[in-house]
């Protein structure tokens, strides 16, 4: 419920602040006096776009901030899921516009964004505006209506749940249809390139060596050269380094037994001779080794030419890619090869996920079926007292040719307001005031439905009057009985009457510019502005005592 509405420096307003009660309330007041300005203002509150325009001029900055009492509405789960401080039974909705177009919104004083605004606003208030009244030509609108009736939050959910779930796998399957089409187109082609891959029997790791290979093979004749050389060096009868070692070790072990100290020495050089003659063994064992192979070079480097090929032909730098490159081919070969089966497979899926979705559609089908005669009975209850007693009214449920996001049924709400009047889609037969009617009628069917605080109408009253206005103040102050607020902004002295609480709407003009006001009317207030209601600018005798009487016949029937 809206307590509280504070408006600082927006539009027309200075400073505004108002406190709002229970029950049924009405907001009356001249055309242009400000009422609009204050339905922007709370429009803001609910998340609308912002603009710097209405910021009052002169002023930086305007501030609107609103005040609600949420004890009797379980709202905890919001406030927590979007980590938000609340004491249970107040929440502050704030929201700030500066001149340089910057906008910062607020809940509970913890920051906000304007889409968690627009969020919280959908479960506080409702504002019914004229155009709202376009939305029963909007088979979406009249849908909603059905299935708040019908209670089917749940069914819904879970429907649109397996809606998506189908159309995920449909997406699949048709994916999987197009990949197996092109790959056919490309099968000769992949298979080539395959078989041109297998037959060359890559291994991991043989370029390197075949490289290896092939620079020994080339140079064969120059390593042997070098290879005996080095022996020769080491290990020749004249002048070679290892006997020359051997002599040098045998000396010094002789030396030791005058010169102890030597024994060092000669661990030492005996031991680089041991080192020194295996080395020499080694390069004479690979002099005999190497060996120019005319044959095996050949080998090698058509080998290593077949690899260069390859890794050209398929772009690539080394011998691994263009084995992934083999796997990857292999791997399009086989599902080519096995892609009927994938496929198979995916429309096994996309059968069922489809049989599910046509099974939960089928439910809410029944209980948008009976909600459908729900409301075809409770709209004839509320309109007949409203003016309309040969009315007709038909909810009219046909299957869609294929289920989409809103399920299998397509929605259409028929009227007529004569008794053997063809029904006809309601925005194209009903008048004005028919659909002013027909509008209230709808809100107060479905408020009973749906847990809202605060219900607002603005000149829901549009084309009618007399018996007929009163009639569609009393649904409206029904609704105000049943532990909600309902606001109704209103041109008409009959519903005006009816308000728990009157506030009027008023401006006035200073030498520096027009301010717009609201104020709380007490009883004198109240009869001499039901007076202006009914009579004009002029207050006559006439018409306090018609305003008196509308006043006193209103709340003995409210009694």
């Amino acid at each position: 419920m809206l307590k509280s509405l504070f408006i600082q420096n927006y539009a027309l307003i200075d400073t505004l602040d108002i406190r709002f009660g229970k029950g049924f309330s009405v907001i009356t007041g001249e055309t242009g006096a400000g009422k609009s300005i204050i339905l922007g203002a709370i429009g803001l509150l609910l998340g609308q776009r912002a603009d710097s325009k209405a910021i009052k001029n002169g002023a930086s900055r305007c501030v609107i901030e609103a005040v609600f009492d949420l004890s009797a509405y379980n709202m905890q789960d919001f406030f927590a899921k979007n980590d938000l401080d609340f004491d249970g039974t107040e929440c502050i909705v704030r929201r700030e516009i500066t001149s340089a177009g910057k906008s910062r919104a607020f809940i509970n004083d913890t920051p906000a964004s304007v889409a968690l605004l627009k969020e919280l606003g959908e479960m506080l208030i409702d504002v019914h505006s004229q155009h709202q009244n376009l939305l029963l030509n909007k088979e979406n609108f009249q849908l909603n209506v059905i299935d708040i009736l019908a209670a089917n939050k749940e069914d819904t959910t879970l429907y649109k749940t397996l809606y998506a779930d189908y159309k995920q796998t449909e997406k699949k399957l048709e994916q999987a249809r197009l990949a197996a089409e092109k790959a056919r187109e490309e099968e000769d082609y992949i298979a080539f390139q395959l078989e041109q891959l297998e037959n060359a029997a890559l291994k991991a790791g043989e370029q390197e060596m075949l490289e290896q290979e092939s620079e020994m093979l080339t140079h064969a004749e120059e390593i042997k050269q070098i290879l005996y050389q080095a022996e020769n060096l080491l290990d020749n009868e004249q002048n070679g380094i290892v006997n020359a070692l051997k002599e040098t070790a045998h000396l010094l072990e002789n030396l030791q037994r005058i010169y102890p100290d030597s024994n060092e020495l000669a661990e030492r050089a005996n031991s680089c001779y041991i080192e020194l003659k295996d080395l020499t063994g080694e390069i004479s064992s690979r002099t005999e080794n190497v060996e120019f192979n005319p044959e095996r070079l050949e080998y090698v480097n058509e080998r290593l030419n077949t690899i260069y090929e390859l890794q050209q032909k398929h772009r690539v730098n080394t011998l691994e890619e263009l084995i992934r490159t083999e796997e990857e081919y292999r791997k399009k070969l086989d599902a080519i090869t096995h892609g009927e089966e994938h496929i198979q497979a995916l429309q096994s899926q996309r059968d069922h996920a489809f049989r599910l979705m046509k099974e939960q559609a089928a439910r809410l089908t029944a209980l948008r079926q009976k909600a459908a005669v729900l409301a075809e009975k409770q709209m004839k209850e509320k309109l007949i007292p409203l003016g309309i007693p040969n009315v007709q009214f038909k909810v009219e449920l046909t299957q869609k040719d294929m289920p989409d996001e809103t399920g299998a049924d397509r929605i259409n709400f028929l009227f007529s307001a004569n008794k053997n009047s063809q029904l006809q889609p309601i925005s194209q037969v009903a008048s004005g005031g028919e659909i002013a009617r027909v509008m209230l009628s709808l809100k107060a069917m479905i408020s009973g439905a749906v847990k809202l605080p605060t219900i607002i109408f603005d000149e829901i009253d549009t084309g009618v009057s007399g018996s007929i206005a009163e009639k569609m103040a009393h649904i409206m102050k029904e609704m105000g009985n049943c532990n909600r607020q309902v606001i109704s902004i209103t041109h008409l002295p009959q519903i005006a009457a009816l308000g728990h609480t009157h506030y009027k709407v008023y401006k006035e003009d200073h030498p520096d510019g027009t301010t717009s006001h609201i104020v709380q009317l007490d009883e004198k207030g109240r009869i001499e502005e039901i007076a202006h209601m009914l009579s004009g600018a002029v207050l006559t005798d006439a018409a306090i005592n018609n305003a008196k009487e509308l006043l006193n016949h209103s709340q003995s029937h409210a009694k």
